[in-house]
């Protein structure tokens, strides 16, 4: 069961290239194995190439029919939507292995996924926001509940950008 994926994102018919790539780029960031969605309206519009960080040579990012038949085995299948008896982010307690369906900015999941979920998860805003950030927001939280955010200037060194050689600047001994 070690080899089976830990955190795979589910994608219900999302609207715009735009934010399939940032999905793609915060499946990278924070190590998601697989991307799937479903709908057309991403492959009517992939050829905008947005996955600015090629995350997609990476992580697989698979169009389906269905993401109900993605979950991998022993995955506990986690809605991320604004809905009546959500459980807020905050007090949700990530499972091992799970499948993380996301809704379009512009509709909700079917009912059947909401059915069929193990847990349906809520982030508290004012207002809602778009998918990308959602994803953005469920895999930090993620991440910072397991316990796992390394914070060291080597990881730092690693992962910033060419245009980033700024330092903190060390308290002066009075």
């Amino acid at each position: 069961m070690s080899n089976l994926p830990r955190v795979c994102i589910g994608l219900n018919n999302p609207k715009s290239p735009t934010n399939v790539g940032a999905v793609m780029r915060a499946a990278g960031c924070y190590g998601a194995d697989a991307v799937h969605y479903t709908g057309q309206r991403y492959a009517r519009a992939a050829k905008f190439h947005t996955d600015t960080k090629k995350a997609a040579g990476k992580i697989p990012l698979t169009a389906v029919d269905s993401l109900l038949d993605q979950i991998p085995e022993g995955a506990a299948l986690v809605c991320v939507e604004i809905v009546e008896g959500a459980t807020p982010l905050p007090a949700f307690e990530h499972p091992e292995r799970a499948f993380y369906a996301f809704g379009p900015e512009d509709g909700t999941l079917p009912q059947a996924v909401i059915d069929r979920a193990d847990a349906v998860v809520y982030v508290p805003t004012i207002g809602c926001m778009n998918l990308a950030a959602s994803v953005n927001v469920l895999l930090y939280d993620r991440l910072a509940k397991r316990g796992s955010t390394p914070a060291n200037d080597a990881l730092i060194r690693q992962q910033r950008d060419t245009n980033n050689r700024v330092k903190v600047k060390t308290a002066n001994p009075s």
